[in-house]
């Protein structure tokens, strides 16, 4: 780092912030089978090859704005291997621990394209924004620098220094056009004022803006500087872009033994709330223990589901032809409807996110009911009637990966129609100390599934759909309850493999709703994330 201007350094007189700690997963890597590509520490793009770097040095800070009101830091990717170079700055909001990650990338044809070079050096950089005139807590100055490409190619990050000249040329690089895609802001990291103020200066961090299985956009990991809320993004900044043929484009993914080898490192705990009656059970014992199939016009004939969706309808879509219910036995209904855990199975389905850059494994189970909703009014807990029952209920946790290193990176928890994000350092994990109630080895990911509705969360408590004094209840709570996800697991899904590679069970193609009504469910293959991204 340079010298400070003109600010006081103030870091060694404030209280440690979670930033200043480093996270990294309680438990090794897993040891993986045999492979090519997958977490080999580099992925060839086509054009250029890069590699993810997961330590820094710090450059600037504040101590206050952003998230939590706690400031902000901004790092240099280091070091970073020979022949590569950076491509931007990362930064992260000060209020959780230090666990990012930027691209740094080779030309893989040096002066041999006729498309001239993959990287340039930048032509000049404009002066962003610049922290002088702000009374704020921060570590000297900091000033936030745009580069400047030329002709022909984007920039995919900023560069943040403590000192007013212009960073040198060759610090950074840029990326030709053609290898590249749009980007668009995701998470606010820090701001001047408050976030999408129209007027402020705000930090977010990129992602592609087209995403999902088919999309070849790759995050670099760096982030937008703007004066502006998210649609201020400056038109000469974009992502990366894998830009292999077909046969190339997944060769970073993991093969079967891996997806399994990886699902076993990370397999999460799921603990239910204490007074749930409603548990999930495997597709198999619902059919066995007799699921009807209904058809329009026929509703007077069900037909039994045989165990392994045999002769369930294939394709096609969803018209309401065809739907799912529960036994017509008021006994075997109730049996039903409770589930049967000892049943469980975890099913996987593995997709390639960011153009084969990770690797999103969606772990979806089945839940032969969903029980109903309550609502808090002031301190009051009240039943809602048959509000939010319904046959069949399908919930997931997706698992994103780096195809770089193999390390679990976030997890997607769902809850209702949306969901969230959490990184894994915002994760608690459980430990198998071999006690009597172990549920599975290793330090593995711990959620919790919300009474009756099984929305998916991080942490146990009580999370208010509306406000805090009106609203729905989601309450969840460590017990005795518990799921392992990766005692009983199948694969059913890995498009991008071989044909052959998984064979999808006859209930995956089942395309209609798993209950009767306007509240039957889909199955996971009709889901948006099926072949997108998560819904946030």
């Amino acid at each position: 780092m340079g010298n400070s201007s003109s600010t006081t350094d103030v870091s060694n007189k404030r209280e440690p912030l979670p930033v200043d700690s480093i996270f990294k997963l309680p438990s090794a890597l897993p040891s993986l089978p045999p492979g090519d590509g997958f977490a080999s520490g580099r992925i060839d793009l086509g054009g250029i090859q890069v590699c993810q770097i997961s330590t820094f040095n710090k450059v600037w800070a504040t101590q206050e704005g952003g998230p939590d009101n706690l400031g902000a830091t901004f790092f240099e990717p280091s070091p970073i291997p020979e022949g590569f170079h950076m491509l931007g700055c990362y930064s992260q909001p000060n209020n959780k621990p230090l666990f990012g990650w930027a691209l740094a990338a080779k030309d893989n044809n040096e002066g041999g394209s006729t498309n001239g070079n993959a990287l340039s050096k930048p032509v000049d950089y404009s002066l962003v924004w610049s922290s002088e005139s702000l009374k704020i807590k921060q570590d000297s100055n900091g000033y936030v620098w745009l580069p400047t490409p030329p002709d022909g190619y984007k920039a995919v990050g900023f560069l943040v220094t403590d000192v007013p000249q212009k960073p040198a040329l060759d610090k950074i690089r840029c990326v030709r056009a053609d290898l590249t895609e749009p980007c668009e802001a995701e998470s606010w990291i820090w701001g001047s004022s408050k976030e999408n103020d129209a007027k402020g200066f705000n930090i977010y961090s990129l992602r592609p803006t087209n995403r999902g299985t088919q999309s070849l956009g790759v995050a670099v990991g760096t982030f937008s500087a703007q004066i502006g809320g998210t649609d201020a993004l400056p038109s000469s900044l974009a992502c990366l872009k894998n830009a292999n043929d077909s046969n190339e484009l997944h060769s970073s993914m993991p093969n079967l033994p891996q997806i399994e080898a990886i699902f076993r490192a990370y397999a999460p705990i799921v603990y239910f709330h204490p007074d749930e009656k409603y548990l999930p059970s495997s597709v198999t014992w619902y059919f066995d223990n007799g699921a009807l199939l209904y058809k329009r016009g026929e509703e007077s004939n069900p037909t039994p589901v045989e165990p392994t969706g045999s002769n369930l309808p294939q394709g096609g879509s969803n018209d309401g032809e065809y739907w799912l219910d529960l036994p017509k036995d008021k006994n075997e209904k109730e049996k039903v409807k409770r589930g049967d855990l000892d049943s469980v199975q975890a099913y996987l389905q593995a997709k390639p996110m960011f153009g084969s850059t990770f690797t999103d494994i969606a772990v979806w189970f089945f839940y032969p009911f969903n029980g109903p909703a309550r609502a808090k009014v002031g301190a009051i807990t009240v039943g809602l009637g048959n509000i939010g029952e319904h046959i069949g209920d399908w919930e997931h946790i997706t698992l994103r990966v780096s195809n770089f290193s193999g390390e679990l990176r976030k997890l997607y928890l769902s809850q209702h129609s949306t969901g969230e994000w959490v990184e894994a350092s915002g994760l608690e994990f459980y430990e198998n100390n071999g006690g009597g109630d172990s549920v599975g080895g290793g330090k593995r990911p711990v959620t919790y599934a919300s009474l009756n509705g099984h929305a998916m969360y991080a942490k146990p408590g009580v999370v208010m759909q509306g406000t805090d004094a009106i609203g729905v209840r989601n309450d969840t709570a460590k017990s005795n309850i518990v799921m392992d996800t990766g005692a009983n697991f199948e694969v059913v899904a890995a498009e991008y493999l071989a044909a052959g590679a998984v064979v999808e069970p006859a209930w995956v193609n089942y395309l209609w709703k798993w209950g009767p009504g306007d509240d039957g469910p889909t199955g996971p293959k009709v889901k948006a994330s099926w072949n997108g991204d998560e819904r946030v």
